[in-house]
């Protein structure tokens, strides 16, 4: 116990050093943001004039800058700034920074007056509500958003159906959250680790990811990269910097921490974008990467997809807190609250969030609003707990994929004839992808217990040939496409 005791210490002095003592952040950038907050609407963004929009922390007037130093009498010379010479005993010199003294007994409101705006670029009929209040796309760029919107609109259709037809054991579709999946994708560079959930493949559609790769995966044949070792929707592609889905919820978000600080140790000029669900932010891997990354300042986007539902349970049964945003703050970290059915306003963030987390080595904390349209998975049926009318509101009204299309359509980007050929085009190769995916023959039943040890061991090599016998003896009850 003494030994590891005294190893702790010397880590935590070797990271000390190395992190060093850590300034204050630019009081004149939080308090033009806490100007711009309180003179804007609900529906109105925040921003500078380089057309990025600003962190919100809150309704609070007062935007708290986080301060860290080595030690209390290094940062007495900026004390000055923050606490009245002449206070005396009125402040506490506390390990982190002084702290002021009152007479007043007052508790923290447990919510703000108000609750926390949500930046966005296209109201409801995609027409722009800024001028410059964003970063400017390009055609190229939004027609491969657009047409990547609608090819992850079709997969999931296609997919779900096969589902239906038992041509694939399992599927989960992103409908609703489109903006979500292809706006972060195109906003993050091909040198940014991607750690998702698993309602994210949009994030791998963008970098590359084939439908016949996608196809592979789901059907679980010889071709698909995990070895057909993971159920449906598993994805993952070292090529595309995009880490395994893992089933059970936010275990990524600790390990996409210590990703980002590998990143910060090595210098790279990337970071690490990590996505959770509404639900997944009640789980403790959450809380453990909010404050793991705050502390060792770990250039990482955690990007919350607010979808209102945690398969059955909404969002009022899971925290009385205001959505997910205002838990930044309680760790240090800077965040944002975005429409998440406007890809314009989800690249926006995401690009600026970016930008702050490399060049000023910090996590950033997105929470995307955007309902979740199609049922949980294949296993649930959404309107056993939610009525069919809610569902085709937010399906119509508040498509994030009609909306992008009306926007470049009023550029004159895109046309009823590129519709047409694209859907065509699409439905076609996804359909062949399946037939070819069926046909391809299934792994070994000897990738069940290879890639884990180098040399198999007895008990391992044992089993295996069991399973063998077994299947030999009772082969009706067996796939007749697995190889023995």
């Amino acid at each position: 116990m003494a030994n590891w005791v005294i190893r702790s210490r010397t880590i935590a002095h070797h990271l000390n050093k190395k992190m060093g003592s850590l300034g204050f952040l630019n009081l004149s950038f939080w308090n033009s943001t806490s100007n711009s907050f309180h003179s804007s609407s609900s529906t109105m963004p925040l921003g500078d004039n380089h057309g990025r929009p600003y962190a919100i922390f809150g309704d609070s007037a007062t935007h708290f800058a986080v301060r860290r130093f080595k030690s209390t009498e290094a940062a007495r010379e900026s004390d000055t700034k923050y606490f009245n010479q002449d206070a005396g005993d009125q402040a506490l010199d506390f390990p982190g920074g002084k702290v002021e003294f009152t007479s007043e007994m007052n508790f923290i409101s447990e919510s703000a007056d108000k609750r926390v705006p949500c930046y966005r670029v296209l109201d409801d009929n995609g027409e722009l509500i800024v001028s410059n209040n964003f970063v400017q796309v390009r055609k190229e760029v939004a027609i491969k958003m657009y047409s990547d919107m609608v090819t992850l609109q079709m997969m999931d259709n296609v997919f779900y159906e096969a589902q239906r037809q038992g041509r694939i054991s399992f599927y989960l579709t992103t409908l609703g959250e489109e903006a979500i999946n292809i706006g972060s994708a195109a906003a993050l560079s091909a040198d940014d680790l991607v750690l998702p959930q698993y309602r994210e493949p949009g994030a791998l559609l963008w970098r590359g990811f084939t439908l016949q790769e996608f196809a592979n995966q789901c059907l679980g044949n010889k071709e698909d990269k995990g070895k057909a070792r993971q159920m449906p929707i598993h994805y993952a592609s070292k090529k595309h910097n995009y880490f395994a889905v893992s089933s059970p919820i936010a275990t990524q978000l600790p390990q996409a921490v210590g990703a980002a600080y590998s990143l910060k140790m090595e210098g790279e000029n990337a970071c690490v974008a990590t996505y959770i669900g509404d639900g997944g932010t009640s789980e403790g891997d959450f809380h453990a990467a909010m404050n793991f990354a705050a502390v060792l300042e770990a250039p990482i986007i955690f990007i919350c997809r607010n979808n209102g539902w945690a398969i059955s349970t909404p969002i009022e049964e899971q925290f009385r807190s205001d959505g997910i945003v205002v838990r930044g703050r309680a760790y240090g970290i800077r965040s944002i609250r975005v429409d998440g059915s406007d890809a314009l306003a989800v690249l926006s963030a995401i690009r600026t969030a970016r930008e702050m987390a490399i060049s000023e080595q910090r996590p950033i904390l997105v929470e995307a609003l955007a309902y979740r349209v199609g049922h949980h998975s294949t296993s649930d049926d959404s309107t056993k707990y939610r009525s069919v009318n809610e569902i085709e509101h937010w399906k119509t009204a508040r498509n994030p994929v009609n909306r992008f299309r009306k926007w470049i359509e009023r550029n004159g980007w895109w046309s009823d004839k590129d519709e047409t050929e694209h859907r065509s085009s699409v439905k076609k190769q996804l359909l062949q992808a399946i037939q070819i995916a069926e046909k391809t023959e299934k792994p070994s039943i000897e990738g069940l217990f290879s890639d884990v040890y180098d040399h198999l061991p007895s008990n391992l090599q044992e089993q295996e040939e069991q399973l063998r016998e077994t299947i030999r003896r009772h082969p009706k009850d067996y796939p007749s496409d697995v190889p023995v």
